[in-house]
Formats: C-alpha cells, sequence, structure tokens
C-alpha cells in the first residue's frame, strides 16, 4: 500500500488524495445503478478505466482540493468519496458519494461538515455551493443538515438540479 495524503480527520472517518492503487474501489462504486442513479456519470467500462481516471486525476494539484476518499478510521474501509471541486465559472461545489451499505449512517454529513471546514478555514472560501438533482431527497437533506440553504435552480449535468449555498460563517 502506498502511503496516504491525508486531508482530514474526523471522529470516524479520514478523507485522503485517492490513488490509481484505489480503482477497484471506484470502479465498484460508480458500477452500482443505485449509487449513481442522480449524479448523470456513466460507469466505469473497467477497473483499468477507473485507474486511468484516478492517474489522471488532476485537482489536488491544480487547485490544492478535489473529491477526497473517505475511509474509516477503525478499520481503514474505503465508504466513497466527498470532497471540493472548483468550476470553471469560480465556484467551488460539494460533493460526495458513498457506498449504499454506508447510507443512512451519517458518514455523508460528516465528511461534508470536515469539507466545509477546509473550505472555509483553510481555503478561505466565501461560500460553498452543492448541486443536486431534483429527486434526489436524501442529498438535498444532507446538504440541510449541514447549514447549506436552497439558493436557485440550475442545471448540472444536463438534468435540472437544486443549487444549495453557504457562506462563510464570518462574512
Amino acid at each position: 500500500m502506498l502511503p496516504r495524503t491525508i486531508i482530514l480527520n474526523t471522529e470516524r472517518l479520514y478523507l485522503h488524495e485517492m490513488t490509481a492503487e484505489e480503482a477497484d474501489d471506484a470502479f465498484e462504486l460508480n458500477n452500482d445503478p443505485e449509487v449513481t442513479k442522480f449524479t448523470g456519470d456513466p460507469p466505469f467500462e473497467s477497473t483499468d478505466t477507473a485507474r486511468e481516471f484516478l492517474i489522471n486525476y488532476a485537482d489536488y494539484k491544480k487547485n490544492g482540493m478535489g473529491r477526497w476518499a473517505v475511509r474509516l478510521r477503525e478499520n481503514d474501509t474505503f465508504l466513497g468519496w466527498c470532497g471540493l471541486k472548483l468550476h470553471d465559472n469560480g465556484e467551488v461545489d460539494l460533493g460526495f458519494r458513498f457506498h449504499k451499505r454506508f447510507w443512512n449512517q451519517g458518514f455523508a454529513t460528516e465528511a461534508s461538515l470536515a469539507c466545509l471546514h477546509f473550505a472555509f478555514n483553510e481555503k478561505h472560501l466565501e461560500y460553498v455551493i452543492g448541486r443536486v438533482i431534483h429527486d434526489n431527497i436524501a442529498s438535498q437533506k444532507v446538504l440541510e443538515k449541514i447549514g447549506m440553504k436552497y439558493w436557485k435552480d440550475v442545471i448540472c449535468d444536463e438534468h435540472p438540479a437544486k443549487c444549495y449555498r453557504i457562506d462563510h460563517p464570518n462574512q
């Protein structure tokens, strides 16, 4: 196992930069139709395709943030990913995706709160958005739990979506 660049720690989780070593995990996660139902993302064609995606994922170096692997601290289990993505328009979007077996256990909320802390205290962002397809009620609830408020309707990956927003707490 290669050493991991750990970005964030929470009570139960740690978030780290994903590597090609996690291609099997990424492939499995993105190939569950229930997990990707509201994402607009096609499944990876193979583990090799997932590995190639991870090798070429430049956000960590380019932007100092990205979608980070989420693992349980107690046993190193891969749960999914959560993190911040800088878009071409300058907005930073919080996103997450977890294996079904880890839904409804507070992991998305816990990881998302850590990412917001990073966004405001390390990156000094003015605000963060979260975009959610209209029918994805569970993800909307996570965004609301972490303090985001509905901001406006948007198109996300060619689908009508709700855009949530949270401003830096000191602004």
